[in-house]
């Protein structure tokens, strides 16, 4: 068994095939790495709500272990349902953000609870919901929600165009707010200096696991953060080609061949019983 003591995993395009399921074998191998000791950490731009049936399958509400999601405004303990650190938009930021965006025509999102509340109707909020399974609700006091406070806001819209939104954002929110895209067609708007990096961390403290024993795994540029925090950080072979350059690893199989558990078996399960 190699130092590794804690492994954090990304959901969609690293976890999860395209189908959205986890193979058994990933299953067996991460519960092996539990059996053991390791602390098995699952970080997605997903809300908790629409990650807590991958969780379970994997035996997590069991046993000790950490759900990281919008990107890492929420923290929550996976086998009590404890929310263990959260963190939210500045409001007057987050309404600039929204203005500017319903300004250029752009519908937005936010995320409460298991509901996806929106704007206004559009193909790619029905999209999330597939991808998601969270309830979509078409809200006419959005605005007000998002005075009330919101953990992140997502801006939906074809790459070609959400790039010039993105610019407009950084020039009026950009010191107030984090903004990257986790998916080319979804723009993310989180607290400042707040990613999945961040939120690793703070669990990383929390347990007293220093962080070269400390292994993330992703695919997009939302995960730049903990992959590059982490003593080991590898980056998905199907990933964005960004992401694999900033990684110390990148897998030699893809999220439909069992990359993560090839990396898992590789590097820290060799040579266990």
């Amino acid at each position: 068994m190699t130092s590794i003591r804690m492994i954090a995993l990304d959901l969609d395009d690293t976890l999860l095939r395209s189908d959205l399921s986890i193979s058994y074998r990933t299953k067996h191998v991460i519960k092996r790495v539990a059996v053991a000791g390791i602390v098995v950490v699952l970080a997605s731009s997903r809300i908790p709500a629409a990650m807590k049936r991958f969780a379970r399958f994997l035996g997590m509400h069991k046993r000790p272990g950490y759900l990281i999601g919008n990107n890492g405004t929420i923290i929550q303990e996976s086998s009590t349902g404890t929310i263990i650190d959260e963190i939210r938009i500045p409001p007057e930021s987050a309404l600039i953000a929204f203005d500017l965006a319903h300004a250029e025509g752009f519908p937005v999102q936010l995320y409460e609870n298991d509901i996806m509340y929106v704007s206004r109707a559009n193909e790619f909020a029905d999209y999330d919901q597939k991808l998601t399974g969270l309830r979509q609700v078409v809200a006419e006091d959005f605005r007000d929600r998002i005075a009330a406070g919101c953990h992140k806001l997502l801006i939906p819209g074809d790459p070609m165009i959400l790039a010039p939104l993105e610019s407009l954002l950084r020039t009026y929110v950009g010191e107030e707010v984090s903004l990257f895209t986790g998916k080319p067609y979804f723009l993310e708007i989180l607290p400042p200096k707040t990613d999945k990096g961040t939120a690793l961390e703070k669990v990383a403290k929390q347990r007293g696991i220093p962080r070269e024993t400390v292994l993330a795994m992703g695919d997009s540029m939302n995960d730049a953060g903990m992959i590059q925090w982490a003593g080991l950080g590898v980056a998905m072979v199907n990933g964005d080609a960004r992401i694999k350059d900033l990684a110390a690893l990148v897998t030699e199989r893809s999220n439909d061949d069992d990359g993560v558990a090839d990396i898992i078996e590789r590097y820290v399960l060799r040579g266990s019983a």
